[in-house]
């Protein structure tokens, strides 16, 4: 079968409209329905069952700016395909950063493990989690501008150096984000304890 994007009637594109997205799959869902095959021979029913499955992957898929980011990534050749080459591609700023915050909150655990009072700690927890959703807020931030340059990319049929640039970008952004969001939900582990 053909990748998501193309299989739903959609550009290689990151913007897409949620409305449009969903009428094509409601009349694709239509179209394959198993329910309109049960009388065909078995391997019409097979293919539409397929179909339909693979459907519902992609309109899952499609439909959240994240998972498309990472299926698009994936379709050009750039997700990284371990979590050793995902390291390799963090950028040292933020791993000096991550470092930094990893002391901070071991000093937070030592303070709430040494007895002191819960005010104490989840102040220092909670300036510490603000300093990285702000972290967050502007990564996604860049990801929406990169999603734009990719879709620009696109839309002028730009020879393959220029996708290469954007697609790199989106993918040291994605690997930053997925840093961040590990370190927050770490922190709202603490803070819920």
């Amino acid at each position: 079968m053909t990748d998501f994007f193309s299989f739903v009637g959609l550009p290689r594109k990151l913007t897409i409209d949620a409305q449009d997205l969903e009428q094509r799959y409601r009349a694709l869902s239509r179209q394959f329905h198993p329910d309109y095959f049960y009388n065909a021979p078995a391997a019409d029913r097979r293919q539409s069952l397929e179909r339909s499955s693979y459907l519902n992957d992609a309109y899952r898929t499609l439909r959240h700016p994240i998972s498309r980011t990472e299926y698009l990534l994936a379709l050009e050749g750039f997700a990284a395909a371990t979590a050793e080459a995902a390291a390799r591609h963090v950028p040292p700023a933020l791993l000096e950063e991550v470092f930094a915050l990893n002391e901070e909150l071991d000093e937070i655990r030592a303070l709430k493990a040494g007895g002191a009072p819960a005010a104490q700690w989840r102040g220092a927890l909670e300036s510490a989690k603000k300093r990285i959703e702000n972290r967050r807020d502007y990564h996604e931030h860049q990801l929406r501008d990169l999603s734009r340059r990719w879709d620009a990319v696109v839309d002028r049929a730009a020879p393959d150096p220029d996708r290469r640039v954007v697609l790199e970008a989106l993918r040291d952004r994605m690997l930053e984000r997925n840093y961040i969001n590990n370190l927050l939900a770490g922190m709202e582990r603490d803070l819920a304890e």
